[in-house]
Order: C-alpha cells, then sequence, then structure tokens
C-alpha cells in the first residue's frame, strides 16, 4: 500500500454544495496563487453544468496537503447520471458524504450512500451549509445516522466521524460551536479515517479502466486506479476488453497524474495512485489493462439498468440543413456510437428502419442532456417522447416505479396530490416541515415524465422535486400526463403578426410574427383535448386606406418558448421535437394533414 495516497469520492444529493466543496480544498491545497482569481464552481468544466448548476460528469482532481496526496473525485447528484457515480466509486477507498444542514439526506443521498455502502468503503459525514438559515446541523446528523441504519451499514460504517462547517465560506470543525478557521478538520478526518488504497506494489501492473478521457495528441487516455505494480512509459501492456475477452497489445505512451484543476506528464506510476494512461488505438470504460499474457480481466460493476427509451431519428422535415451542418444518419450514428464509448449507463440500438436509432437511459434529463450537446456541437435531429422499458414477468406486463419526494409550500399540497392521483400516484408518507410539507409517493415512471414541470408552475418555482427507482411491478393502466391538444400550422411560410392575433384566440401559441413554419409543426397549444389545424402565415389584404401592419401587433401575447427538457416532455406519441443548433421546433410525425388524418383512422 501506498500510505501517503487517500482516492475519496465525494458524493451527495443534488445542490447540497459537493463542488463548492472541492473548490474550498483545491484553495487549502495550494492549487491557486494566493491573488489568483477563481471561476466558482470550476470543476464543473461543461458549458451546460455551468447553466444548468449541476454536475453532469464525474471528474477527477489532485490536492497536496501536508506531504500527502489525496485524489479527488466530484461526482454528479442527480439520479439520472447514477452510472458516473457508479464508476467513480471504483477508483476510491471512501466517500464524503455531503449533507445539507437544513434539507438533510434526500432521494439521491440514499442512491449514492447505499452504492459506497455495498462497495466497502469508509464514511466520511459532511454536515455542510450550517451558515443557512434554520439549519438544524445536531438534526440532520442523526438523520444520516437512520439512514445508515436502514441502509444495514456495518458496524464500522456506521461509526462514521462527522465534520461541521461551509464549504462555501471555507472552514470546517470537529464539533459544532469550536471556532470557525479552516479546512483542516476535514483535511485530517480524511487521513485519519480513509485507509490507504488497497493495491499490492509486488505484483506485476494490472488496473481496471474506469473512465474514458480525450486528447487530441494522444488520442483517448485510460483512467483509473492501479492495483498493482508499477508502469512506466514504453512498457508493453496487454487490453482485455470487457465486451469480448479479446486480449489486444499496446504500448504506453504517455502517464497523466491529476494535479489541481489539470493534468502532468510523469515517467512512471506506482500501485493505489489514480492515473491516466495513452498509447492505445482503442480502449473502453471496464477494459483490464494488464502486464501479463496470462492475466485475468477484472470484475466490471453492473449498471443499474435504463428504465426509459426515445427515437433519435434523421431530420425529413422541409427546413432540414438551414441550420446545422451534421444531418445525415450516418453522421448521427457515428456520433451516438460515440456517446456509447463514454457513458456507460446509456444503450443504443439500431432499427428496422433506417434513419432511426433507439436510445435507452436511466431519465428524460440524462437524454436531454445528450440532445443539448449535439445540437451544440452543429447536429440536426428529430427526438420523441420517452417511453417506459416495459418488462414480462410470469406471464404479466411489468413496468418500471419509482419513489418520489416532493416539498412544497403548504398552500399547494391539495393540487400536487391531485396531480398525483391523475398519473396514478401513490402517496405513502406526509411530512410538515418547518416551513413547508414533504410528500413522498410511488408513482410510475410514466407518471412521473413531465411531473417536475407541473411541480414548478403548481408552486410558482418553490416545489422541489427529486426521484429514485424502487422496482418493476404490474402494469398500472392508462397515465394521463397531457390534457390539451395542439394548433397545427397547414400552410408553409413566415408567420404573419394578423394571422397570429386570429389563431389565439383558439389557444396558446409557441410561435411570434416573422418565424418560418411548415404543414404538420406544432404552432401553439389548445386547451380542449382535440387538434385544431390553423393558418399560421395568412396575410392581410391591402386596400388604399390602410397599411399592412395596421392595428396587428395591437392584442397579440408573446409567444411561450418551451425548453429542450419541457418539449421532450410535452409532446404526445405521435410527435416529435426537432432539434437544431438554432432552434426547437414541435411537430406531428406525419406532417401531411390528409395523410395524418388517414394514419388516425387506420389505427382506430
Amino acid at each position: 500500500m501506498n500510505q501517503n495516497i487517500r482516492n475519496i469520492a465525494i458524493i451527495a444529493h443534488v445542490d447540497h454544495g459537493k463542488t463548492t466543496l472541492v473548490d474550498k480544498l483545491l484553495k487549502e491545497g495550494g492549487v491557486y496563487r494566493v491573488n489568483q482569481h477563481v471561476e466558482e464552481r470550476a470543476m464543473d468544466s461543461m458549458d451546460l453544468e455551468k447553466e444548468k448548476g449541476i454536475t453532469i460528469k464525474a471528474k477527477n482532481t489532485s490536492v497536496h496537503w501536508n506531504n500527502m496526496i489525496v485524489n479527488i473525485l466530484d461526482t454528479p447528484g442527480h439520479a439520472d447520471f447514477g452510472g458516473e457515480v457508479e464508476r467513480a466509486l471504483r477508483m476510491v477507498d471512501g466517500v464524503l458524504l455531503v449533507i445539507d444542514a437544513y434539507d438533510g439526506p434526500q432521494a439521491q443521498t440514499r442512491f449514492v450512500l447505499r452504492k459506497a455502502l455495498a462497495h466497502g468503503l469508509k464514511v466520511v459525514i459532511v454536515i455542510n451549509k450550517i451558515d443557512r438559515d434554520n439549519a438544524e446541523p445536531a438534526k440532520m446528523y442523526e438523520k444520516v445516522l437512520e439512514l445508515l441504519m436502514e441502509l444495514n451499514a456495518t458496524e464500522e460504517q456506521f461509526d462514521a466521524p462527522v465534520v461541521y462547517g461551509s464549504g462555501r465560506d471555507g472552514y470546517m470543525m470537529y464539533h459544532l460551536g469550536e471556532e470557525k478557521k479552516d479546512m483542516t478538520p476535514l483535511f485530517q478526518t480524511i487521513i485519519d479515517h480513509v485507509p490507504p488504497p488497497f493495491a499490492k506494489p509486488s505484483e506485476p501492473f494490472h488496473m481496471l479502466v474506469s473512465n474514458i478521457d480525450w486528447s487530441d495528441y494522444v488520442g483517448r487516455i485510460a483512467v483509473g486506479k492501479i492495483l498493482g505494480g508499477t508502469i512506466s512509459i514504453g512498457n508493453p501492456v496487454f487490453v482485455i476488453r470487457h465486451s469480448d475477452g479479446k486480449r489486444v497489445r499496446a504500448k504506453i505512451s504517455k502517464i497523466f497524474e491529476f494535479t489541481g484543476l489539470g493534468q502532468r506528464e510523469v515517467e512512471s506510476a506506482v500501485a493505489g495512485n489514480i492515473v491516466g494512461l495513452a498509447g492505445f488505438e482503442d480502449v473502453d470504460i471496464g477494459d483490464t489493462l494488464d502486464v501479463r499474457d496470462d492475466g485475468h480481466a477484472l470484475p466490471f460493476t453492473q449498471i443499474d439498468p435504463p428504465t426509459l427509451e426515445m427515437q433519435f431519428c434523421v431530420n425529413d422535415g422541409p427546413l432540414v440543413g438551414q441550420e446545422g451542418k451534421l444531418v445525415t444518419s450516418r453522421q448521427l450514428r457515428e456520433r451516438l456510437m460515440r456517446e456509447l464509448k463514454t457513458n456507460v449507463s446509456i444503450y443504443i440500438e439500431d432499427t428496422d428502419k433506417a434513419g432511426i436509432f433507439n436510445v435507452k437511459a436511466r431519465g428524460a434529463m440524462q437524454i436531454a442532456v445528450l440532445v443539448e450537446t449535439m445540437r451544440r456541437e452543429g447536429f440536426e435531429m428529430l427526438v420523441s417522447r420517452p417511453t417506459v422499458i416495459e418488462k414480462i414477468v410470469d406471464g404479466q406486463r411489468h413496468e418500471p416505479f419509482e419513489t418520489v419526494w416532493i416539498e412544497i409550500p403548504d398552500e399547494c399540497v391539495g393540487a400536487i396530490m391531485q396531480n398525483l392521483a391523475n398519473r396514478k400516484g401513490r402517496l405513502t408518507n406526509m411530512e410538515k416541515l418547518a416551513h413547508s410539507t414533504m410528500l413522498e409517493a410511488v408513482i410510475t415512471t410514466r407518471g412521473l415524465i413531465g411531473m417536475e414541470i407541473d411541480v414548478v408552475n403548481a408552486t410558482s418555482g418553490r416545489g422541489v422535486l427529486s426521484h429514485l427507482f424502487k422496482e418493476y411491478a404490474p402494469y398500472a393502466g392508462e397515465v394521463l400526463t397531457r390534457i390539451t391538444g395542439t394548433l397545427i400550422a397547414t400552410e408553409a411560410g413566415e408567420t404573419t403578426g394578423y394571422a397570429l392575433v386570429m389563431c389565439q384566440e383558439r389557444g396558446k401559441l409557441f410561435v411570434n410574427p416573422g418565424e418560418q413554419v411548415y404543414e404538420g409543426m406544432i404552432v401553439g397549444e389548445n386547451p380542449r383535448n382535440e387538434d385544431i389545424a390553423i393558418n399560421a402565415v395568412r396575410e392581410k389584404k391591402l386596400t388604399n386606406f390602410r397599411s399592412q401592419g395596421d392595428g396587428v401587433a395591437t392584442g397579440l401575447t408573446p409567444a411561450t418558448k418551451l425548453s429542450l427538457e419541457r418539449s421532450i416532455e410535452y409532446v404526445a406519441a405521435d410527435e416529435l421535437v426537432e432539434v437544431t443548433p438554432k432552434s426547437l421546433r414541435l411537430r406531428k410525425r406525419i406532417l401531411n394533414n390528409g395523410a395524418r388524418q388517414k394514419a388516425a383512422k387506420a389505427a382506430k
């Protein structure tokens, strides 16, 4: 074992302060100069992470403190990105469980802690944000202990040390009421209670690939914890593939150690350290690297299976290619297959129809992040509404169910309970908190799609929803998630204010004047549960007495613009979202009105 190394992962529910805490550990570990300007949440390096304020990809960093190397993995807190958490836990020997001193343990806390306990990892409890109004750090520590008991923690895991403090303000303490000084209590607790990495320096080199990085100069970089031996530049190794067990020769060309926010090249690396290795034509997550020609593949953690699937299709609309450069079936398939290399929790399948691919994932947000990433790369595509992946158990149809926790203002309880009932949700617990009410329910994954938006709308943005996969159970029957119809354009062209003023009498509009529309495109919402065909491009007949724009602007309500996540959850089974680098459009699968009506009659 290497006594000077500690490998830890930081795990927590969304928004409990993981990434901000890492910022302070980096600062105190001397990663930044005294006068250096540091961007907040420096570990959230993706544009999407900065915009959404969440962590999507697990990331490595390293802090040097008192001659010790502390390798830190910052993990996502959202359930949809649980695959990232599960991979990270393979590389570490302990976890920092970060708990908000006001919110306490939440849905994702339970998920990540259960995984950490199953790996036999040492736990250090961090009660964070004790500076929040109405924070109750002592009570929340008691709740963590209750959760540990509930998850059948061993006696050693139950006796986890605890520190209290504020990651934002940069202090930790062993006991409440002590001097608020710096992060030393947390560093010292990590050194004292997290064991050195389990590794065998005397054995030949072997390592499990737990993550994949990419460099324009050296290509794919295999990231993992060295479980045995030493590796140096120029050493030959065998890649034992996780997928088929084949052995492929390779030669190490670069070795990277993680330091601060970057990497540094080194000549060799020892057992117990987390490193990146380059020199492979092809290497995937789950592969084993071994210097022995008779070495065996190391066990790879089984990732929880996906529960949702949706279709990615080639854009066949009239406006295809006007806003994006990557539009062909081949380009779309290559990009999706490339995603498979680094994202172990999604599955991609070809279908029997050209240009249509099935993508299976943990949740709608995970797929929405993939779609948003692709559109920023210049892709145009069509995506469908998510559908659940069903199973046949003992001849009976089963579907996934989830436990959902909803924290809402007291006055909104009635509306949310009605929404739950409409979605076949079953209330299992209701708890009165200091300034809100916590509802716990079991609901089908189908019923959960789109519910977060309903909660935000019903509570004016004050409601918080989190969920966790529970089980597969018998099919719950039809779930009513959208009770409105749509307004469908009958003509192609540019929308006019004159036409939209008349159209808005039928419902809420999704387009403003001057936008390009086409036949079959959804331009608004009808309050009644039926689709209405409208002409959104009609122009006013000109006369000698009135100009074309006279009176048009009066009474026209600005259009409602749906986000990507909302669009994906909004569309029905016979509808698609057209995604381009510049636009989001909703449309029917069959654009022609006559053909659509024939298909509807045939379906009946």
